[in-house]
């Protein structure tokens, strides 16, 4: 048992170790450039059409759950009448 054990250990060990390396394409350059340009557009927006649409999902959420909280402040302060 102990055996199979210590053979397990090196066979994973040696998976581990001996994978090649992947090149990563390193893009900060890239991204440096695009968002440190003067182009009138807000640093928020400057990712494109995907940070545009966070934007607008992140903002009518933040409408809505105010509506929500103050909807339910007003609920909540209004007595209930009874039957």
């Amino acid at each position: 048992m102990y055996r199979q054990l210590l053979g397990l250990r090196q066979l994973s060990r040696r998976t581990i170790t001996s994978s090649a390396c992947r090149q990563a394409n390193n893009a900060v350059k890239e991204k440096q450039k695009l968002f440190q340009e003067n182009n009138g557009l807000p640093i928020h927006l400057k990712g494109g059409a995907k940070d545009a649409l966070i934007y607008r999902f992140t903002m009518a959420l933040t409408v809505f759950g105010s509506g929500y909280v103050v909807y339910e402040l007003f609920s909540a302060a209004m007595p209930k009448k009874a039957k």
